[in-house]
């Protein structure tokens, strides 16, 4: 098996070969998903590095990773002695390496890049900066294949459709409504590659990539159809039959690629740049009729109906007693059992497990203990697995799939020796999720003011966390899910009815400790005033917070009221779920502070 240093020296050999002064090696598949398949797994394939953000640039005296500061600290760790270096991303998600190509290439260097892996939106970044300088883009090269032996295949699991009594609606009815869409903007055909955008369209999920119930498939809507391009043998005969009296027609998965060449011209396409890859884009003729959009599915699967929005708050409650009756255990076989990181995940699962209608994890579950719950997005190996002692904070960030609805929960506890630089940091973190919570707003309002607000409690107090304080969950799909979230570079996308977020500020001492608290909230309306109608928040998560990290006089009696009415629900909602020894356990911990 080659090392990260000889996978890098046989690349620039390729590169060599074909001229290509610069290869770009961005994380995703060809649905511009986050999370991938094995097979697409490309940056961690070739450096080392697996964290799920992150684009490498391969030149001939330099390799970098250019990733956020979630991934820092990991990065660092993991590149080391690959031949590739770290570059510290300014501004989360901004393609930043290509003003960084623009100025260390020449004329008539070539910089290259497997167009299945770039979004349209990309491509046309690298084209508009790097063209002036007269460098050739080509997006038709997939060095990695050339390097990797026994390349993980497609996946083959099974795919599966959800009843409507599930979903609230059928596919049918979703299929009128984008066209509805299309219609007002006078598209004629409608391209969707993102994975989640699909299987909510058609009710459908499956397994094909880890943590996130969905199925590699492509769709085409065009003014008399409805194609969903997959391999056809995921889907059973009845799901299959019960797809085509809805008027959806079944293709092979790479079809779509020959269709699309087939389209005639003169012809209205939306697509969504940022979700479709290059190489779909490439074969479409007449690229001037290209409408790029947001895809409709996109808004309309942020809203939940009222059938899914009920069936998220009772897996809140099998979550919630999952998380109970682990927490429980932890605290009682702490000083009595080895516990380390990996352990602890593994023992969370099973307790999930254990619940009605639970299919998987929602990612993988972020168990940090002192040090390493500074990492926003660490994930226990055998390497790093710490052995958990009676003293520090563990920070445990998880969710759970299940087939009623997406959960997604950090919580902070104390495992002993608790500082009081510890208990303000935790109680200020605390403060701004109760804030961002309880916050009141305009109908209209951006996800960028719902982060500032949440912030101020941290900003006060001169602190703050670089990453977002809240992402768009699905239903029994992505738990990252957009088109809203919570952070400075949402200044577009309003927080609507029916959208459920998350709300988690943090608080990342490096080597030391790291605190996040974070619950899911329903976007509701709240009232109509002369001023316009405004929203509020329903708070969905149930699971204690600790009490014994706070400092009472760093929180106003708004606070304090929050949190004891929000121990007051967990309490009501989890308690007839638990035995009368559990019940004893949360009435202590949700006790009135």
């Amino acid at each position: 098996m080659m090392t990260y240093s000889e996978k890098l020296t046989a690349l620039r050999k390729y590169m060599q070969e074909q001229q290509i002064a610069a290869y770009v090696i961005p994380s995703s598949d060809p649905h511009i998903s986050e999370y991938l398949p094995d097979r697409f797994k490309c940056i961690a394939f070739v450096s080392g590095f697996t964290g799920s953000a992150g684009t490498l640039v391969i030149t001939h005296n330099f390799a970098g990773l250019w990733t956020d500061s979630r991934y820092f600290v990991q990065a660092n760790e993991q590149l080391a002695d690959t031949g590739f270096e770290l570059v510290k991303l300014k501004n989360q998600g901004v393609p930043e390496y290509i003003g960084w190509l623009a100025e260390t290439l020449k004329s008539e260097d070539k910089v290259a890049f497997d167009g299945k892996l770039v979004s349209v939106s990309i491509a046309n970044q690298l084209v508009n900066q790097l063209q002036p300088f007269k460098v050739t883009i080509d997006g038709t090269v997939d060095l990695v294949e050339a390097i990797w032996e026994d390349r993980p295949l497609l996946p083959t699991e099974k795919a599966y459709l959800l009843d409507k009594s599930v979903t609230g609606k059928d596919t049918a009815d979703k299929l009128i409504e984008i066209r509805r869409q299309l219609d007002n903007m006078n598209a004629d055909y409608h391209l969707v590659s993102s994975l989640d955008d699909i299987a909510w369209i058609f009710n459908m999920r499956g397994s094909d990539v880890k943590c996130n119930p969905v199925v590699l498939s492509f769709a085409l809507l065009t003014p008399d159809r409805t194609t969903l391009y997959i391999d056809q043998r995921k889907l059973s005969l009845e799901d299959q039959e019960l797809l085509r009296r809805q008027g959806v027609y079944l293709a092979n998965y790479d079809q779509i690629y020959d269709d699309l060449k087939q389209l005639p011209t003169g012809k209205k396409l939306a697509l969504d740049p940022k979700r479709t890859c290059y190489a779909l884009y490439a074969e479409i003729p007449q690229y001037e009729r290209i409408m790029e959009i947001v895809n409709p599915s996109t808004q309309l699967k942020a809203i939940k109906n009222g059938v899914e929005a009920e069936y998220t708050r009772q897996t809140m409650i099998k979550d919630g007693v999952a998380l109970t009756r682990f927490f429980k255990w932890l605290e009682e076989q702490l000083g009595k059992t080895a516990l380390y990181e990996c352990s602890i995940t593994d023992k969370l699962l099973e307790f999930r497990q254990q619940q009605e209608g639970f299919v998987n994890e929602s990612f993988d579950t972020i168990a940090g203990y002192q040090a390493h719950g500074a990492l926003p997005h660490y994930k226990a190996t055998e390497q790093s697995n710490a052995k958990l002692e009676a003293s520090g904070l563990l920070l445990i960030d998880s969710g759970g799939q299940y087939v009623t609805g997406t959960t997604d929960i950090t919580r902070v506890i104390s495992l002993g020796n608790l500082s009081d630089a510890e208990k303000v940091d935790y109680t200020l973190v605390l403060k701004a999720m109760i804030e961002g919570s309880t916050t009141i707003y305009p109908a209209g309002t951006k996800g960028y003011q719902i982060d500032a607000i949440t912030r101020r409690p941290l900003w006060e107090r001169f602190r703050n966390y670089g990453h977002g304080t809240g992402h768009g969950v699905g239903f029994f799909l992505n738990v990252h899910e957009g088109p809203q979230v919570f952070n400075s570079a949402n200044i577009d996308v309003a927080i609507e009815e029916g959208m459920i977020t998350s709300i988690e500020p943090g608080l990342y001492r490096e080597g030391r400790y790291g605190i996040r608290i974070e619950n899911l909230v329903l976007s509701v309306r709240d009232q109509e005033t002369e001023f316009g109608p405004f929203m509020s928040f329903e708070t969905l998560t149930l699971c204690y917070i600790a009490t014994d990290l706070i400092d009472k006089t760093l929180l106003d009696q708004k606070h304090i009221d929050w949190l004891n009415q929000y121990h007051y629900m967990v309490y009501e909602r989890l308690s007839p779920h638990l035995n009368e020894e559990e019940q004893q356990w949360l009435a202590n911990k949700t006790k009135i502070i």
